[in-house]
């Protein structure tokens, strides 16, 4: 659905959705109202928010508006240093010309009103109406239309382009400006300046979900990405095959430098989610950009990451460029009482994340290599089995702790692979299974340097780690964690191969338990049926250590056939 669509006559009835009320424009809009206080004056017939204590030096008017389920665009961005009047249209439709004329009139100054419309047909129809009405009524009225959107940027399209993440920059730049007492003409001109500088390119793995209805509003498989997709939820022009989020970004950088000549004053970046991206991926995709542009030699003299401009519950996010004019960043960095960003110093990472090594065979140990590489192969069976235990993150975890190991370049044999592995998940993993098994690779090397490799040293290693295991969480055999497995393999006889397989039926014995510890004993007898992630995670070390020592073995494939 596009601004120009109609909506569904009740976005309120899809069980997906938390609106009480039967129009749920009406009902945000009350409960703005109550947020904000006597900062802003609400009307409902016909919808609008005007600021109610506009800095006295302001002289234009500005009035934004579009439909709804962007949040916090538009109705978050009314008060001092931002728009003086903001039209919310139903859900992803357009606000008719009638609420924009009303809002306009209400927030009108002596030297007029300045409409910034992003480019929907329906908002600038509507808009447009609006802005001839107000002519009629002897308002000075202009537009800056925004149009930034990079994936519908079409030779020989009548429509141009999207407005999306870019209307941010626009109305923080125009809403510092009009603070200083800039007069119509001069607040266009620069707000159609900005637009000009700026282009937004946006992806998403999951479409938002439908209004009224239950499912999302198309379909992705696991492996699917939508490259260029719209704030309404439109399509791209084509779904792409899904790559690392890094390559992703670098992917979408290029493009937009592509399209933004960036000088000497540096440029500004918005990563913006789409609804459903966490402040954590947001981030992380920002410190992409910035290190990204930094290796392209360009400044980055303002950065910013959240939800602006969202698409109700899209799972994606978009990039937003705009190369800088002399005295925008101080624009940008003027305070405001509204949810428009407002920039501060570029910072440094102190202590980023180092390279390592990004896959099997690079570190020149076989321990870490190879468990690397059996990590990644099972990440998602590991991720599965934790999520049944209530939590998520143990693939991850034990992922990074691998990965910090490669890291430290342990060199050859596995005693220094234990000691690069125990420094990592004891240093570097949070949570409680990084430093556990940590503790058990510090006994096992301690093992392992104490006599020749082997399954005498393992069970020996296990037995001691089991022993630091209970003395730190307070577990026991049969609480259902990686203890279960640890005593197994510690009380098995024969050859490493059967020490290790021995830890893995202890993990398998996991799946008839009930959880009496940690995170997994929150949800009882749910978690019954799957194995404990933390006890299969510890057989798949044992298996990785023993085909090291053993390299004729191949526990490692066995036991990803086993869980895979």
């Amino acid at each position: 659905m596009t601004d120009d669509q109609t909506p569904a006559s009740d976005a309120a009835a899809g069980s997906d959705w938390f609106l009480p009320s039967p129009d749920a424009v009406a009902s945000a809009l009350a409960g703005l109202a109550r947020e904000r206080g006597s900062s802003v004056r609400v009307s409902l017939d016909p919808a609008h928010v005007v600021a109610t204590s506009p800095d006295p030096a302001r002289r234009v008017a500005l009035v934004s508006g579009g439909g709804s389920g962007h949040e916090p665009l538009h109705t978050g961005f009314v008060g001092c240093g931002g728009l003086d009047a903001a039209v919310p249209g139903q859900v992803f439709a357009s606000p008719h010309n009638r609420q924009v004329h009303a809002a306009a009139r209400a927030a009108a100054k002596p030297g007029g009103v300045l409409l910034v419309v992003k480019n929907y047909t329906g908002d600038v129809i509507n808009f447009g109406i609006a802005a001839e009405r107000l002519r009629a009524d002897g308002v000075a009225v202009e537009t800056v239309l925004v149009d930034d959107d990079l994936a519908t940027e079409v030779e020989g399209s009548a429509t141009g382009r999207r407005g999306t993440g870019a209307t941010v920059l626009v109305e923080k730049v125009l809403g510092a400006a009009a603070d200083t007492g800039a007069s119509l003409g001069e607040l266009a001109d620069l707000g159609r300046r900005v637009v000009a500088a700026s282009r937004s390119l946006a992806v998403a793995t999951r479409a938002h979900t439908v209004p009224g209805g239950t499912g999302p509003a198309f379909e992705l498989s696991a492996d699917e990405l939508e490259h260029g997709v719209g704030i309404h939820g439109e399509r791209a022009a084509s779904t792409v095959q899904r790559r690392p989020a890094g390559e992703v970004v670098d992917q979408v950088l290029g493009q937009l430098l592509e399209h933004v000549p960036t000088g000497e004053q540096g440029c500004a970046v918005l990563v913006n989610g789409l609804g459903a991206a966490t402040g954590l991926e947001l981030h992380a995709v920002l410190d992409r950009v910035v290190q990204g542009l930094g290796d392209r030699g360009v400044r980055v003299a303002a950065a910013f990451a959240g939800t602006y401009v969202a698409a109700l519950d899209m799972r994606g996010f978009s990039v937003t460029l705009t190369a800088l004019e002399p005295g925008w960043l101080e624009l940008l960095r003027t305070p405001t009482a509204t949810a428009l960003p407002v920039a501060e110093p570029v910072g440094e990472a102190a202590g980023a994340p180092g390279g390592g090594a990004a896959g099997g065979g690079t570190t020149g140990n076989a321990f870490v290599t190879g468990l690397e590489a059996l990590v990644e192969r099972l990440h998602g069976a590991l991720t599965h089995l934790d999520r049944v235990g209530g939590d998520g993150d143990f693939g991850d975890n034990l992922a990074s702790g691998v990965r910090a190991a490669a890291r430290r370049s342990p060199g050859e044999g596995v005693v220094a692979g234990l000691r690069a592995a125990e420094d990592a998940f004891l240093d570097d993993v949070g949570g409680s299974s990084g430093p556990l098994f940590g503790l058990v690779l510090q006994q096992v090397r301690v093992a392992f340097e104490a006599g020749e490799p082997g399954a005498d040293a393992l069970r020996a290693g296990l037995h001691e780690a089991a022993g630091a295991v209970t003395r730190v969480g307070g577990a026991r055999p049969g609480d259902r964690t990686l203890l279960d497995a640890l005593v197994a393999g510690a009380e098995s006889a024969g050859t490493l191969a059967e020490v290790v397989r021995a830890a893995a039926d202890g993990a398998d014995a996991t799946a008839a338990m009930t959880p009496r510890r940690g995170r997994a004993s929150y949800v009882g007898e749910r978690a019954v049926g799957t194995p404990d992630a933390g006890a299969v995670g510890l057989a798949l070390v044992l298996a990785a250590l023993a085909d090291s020592v053993e390299t004729a073995g191949d526990l490692s494939g066995e036991l990803a056939g086993r869980w895979g």
